[in-house]
């Protein structure tokens, strides 16, 4: 791992052997650490500490990049070189103006070192207490927990430095036997704020109420997610089209509906660095500050998110969402957030006639970009509610819907959000209501 002085110095020995016009330096060091288990038993400890260079070249309009995870000064230098050498082969973007000038950033609190100095111990006595619940209740449970710890750093030619240490701990568990599973999850910076008995009790509970699931028709219904559901068709929505470049290249659905209010008065979506609730980084790839950027208002869309080039184009400021380079998709949020509501779960459940209740998504595609119609599946633990009441389990079902349309009309947002991690960062997302969702075919696997 390296402290600020050290990044510091590591790029400046990078910059003063560079040829280039310009040149970046990104520095990400890592420590992560893993528990795994399976058959309510512990397989694998596993540990990997890496660190990675990457360096930017410019000259003019040309830019390459190279890196590499040996950082003695020679091979520092000859990652240097290979940027110069891919930059010098690479036609001119008209596009490409300038790296970054610096800018003055805020430090985010995402330290704790509680869990940089989580130890395998740590690990297996959470995950001793799901294996535990599991086996009481007749029931096997896999999954795993890990911690990181991650020093970033950005600086360049133009005098832009940045640092920023941080950690993360991530646990998540799928209960189950042959008829049926439930699945639970809980991540933080904080590793002492993850609460493994909540979590086997609540996969366990999920896994209990699930047994033999019987069919149900597809169709439209009206639906509860909980918090990885929802984070999954969030994570899908920013993925589609609230990225800049998406917006540029006239594939996003913010060409037409930017401005309007179409989607439900209750919902609010933004893109927040700095909120203590997800995992905090104040700045990009490009060292640029990370600006709190929001996407619906009020169920109006508004706004997407730009790096230095697609900012360029579009004639606007980076919002500092960019991603590492080379990166040909543009600029996306990694800190998604959905405003809290004001009902309990409960509260919810009661309002519902006839609708299901959903822990989670799996094998999400995206069907069509511009409407965000999706396809997937359900998974441990789908539930039927009628009258208020949730009167069973279901067997999963196929959805085929657009994700635009499902929020137009949201009953009820709940109050208790939660930090769910996914590839593409982090969301901060409560259970959501809607009053309509399509579903277009029955799994003959069961609830797993």
């Amino acid at each position: 791992m390296y402290d600020e002085s050290e990044a510091l110095a590591l790029a400046e020995q990078v910059l003063n052997h560079s040829q280039a016009d310009q040149a970046e330096v990104v520095l990400r060091a890592e420590r992560s650490q893993l528990t795994r288990f399976a058959n309510n038993t512990i397989h694998q400890h596993v540990a990997e500490e890496d660190a990675q260079v990457t360096v930017r070249a410019v000259f003019g309009r040309r830019v390459g990049v190279a890196s590499g995870n040996q950082l003695d000064p020679d091979s520092l230098g000859e990652v240097a070189e290979r940027a110069a050498a891919v930059a010098l082969a690479q036609p001119e973007n008209p596009d490409f103006e300038s790296l970054p000038a610096p800018e003055v950033w805020e430090q985010a609190d995402a330290f704790r070192e509680s869990t940089a100095a989580c130890t395998p111990r740590v690990r297996a006595e959470g995950v001793a207490a799901i294996a535990d619940a599991a086996a009481a209740a007749g029931l096997q449970a896999a999954g795993a927990f890990g911690t990181e710890t991650v020093t970033l750093s950005v600086a360049n030619s133009l005098g832009a430095f940045a640092y920023h240490p941080l950690t993360m701990a991530d646990l998540h568990a799928v209960v189950m036997d042959d008829r049926a599973s439930g699945y639970a999850t809980a991540a933080s910076v904080d590793v002492d704020a993850l609460d493994a008995g909540d979590v086997a009790a609540e996969a366990v509970e999920r896994a209990v109420r699930s047994r033999d699931p019987r069919a149900i028709e597809p169709g439209e219904y009206e639906v509860l997610l909980e918090p990885p559901a929802a984070a999954e068709l969030l994570d899908y929505t920013a993925y589609a089209g609230l990225g800049g470049q998406s917006v540029l290249e006239e594939r996003s659905f913010l060409n037409e509906l930017q401005g309007q209010r179409v989607l439900d008065p209750k919902l609010s979506i933004w893109d927040d660095g700095h909120d203590r609730g997800g995992i905090p980084i104040p700045f990009d790839f490009e060292g640029v500050p990370k600006r709190r950027v929001l996407f619906v208002d009020r169920g109006a869309f508004c706004e997407a998110v730009y790096d230095s080039l697609t900012g360029q184009r579009a004639g606007v400021r980076s919002t500092g969402h960019a991603l590492p380079a080379p990166n040909t998709y543009g600029p996306l949020p990694t800190h998604l957030l959905i405003g809290a509501g004001s009902h309990t779960r409960d509260e919810m459940i009661a309002d519902i006639k006839r609708g299901l209740w959903i822990t989670r998504f799996w094998y999400v595609n995206i069907v069509h970009p511009l409407s965000v119609t999706l396809t997937g599946t359900t998974r441990d633990g789908t539930f039927l509610i009628e009258n208020g009441e949730v009167v069973g389990p279901v067997q999963n079902l196929r959805f085929t819907q657009s994700i635009l349309d499902a929020l137009k009309e949201l009953p009820m947002i709940g109050k208790d959000r939660q930090l769910i991690r996914s590839w593409l960062g982090g969301a901060v997302v409560p259970p959501l209501r809607l009053a309509r969702f399509t579903f277009t075919g029955v799994s003959s696997e069961g609830n797993s």
